[in-house]
């Protein structure tokens, strides 16, 4: 059997932490940022963790057990 290929835009979009978890950015920091405030913008900016209930979906298309 071949080995799993990991999902291209998945491995672009996460990394995972030293303890296990998943790390993304926040959407909507891209464009049309002037009407956005500034307090907004400045959270956007900052990294976060995925969602328990999504962990297991992105685990699987960076191949991780």
């Amino acid at each position: 059997m071949p080995k799993m290929k990991t999902k291209s835009s998945a491995k672009k979009r996460f990394k995972v932490t030293g303890t296990g978890k998943l790390k993304r950015k926040h959407a909507f920091k891209s464009h049309i940022l002037t009407k956005k405030s500034k307090k907004r913008k400045l959270a956007l900016t900052h990294s976060t963790l995925v969602h328990k209930s999504d962990e297991a979906n992105i685990k699987q298309q960076l191949n991780l057990k």
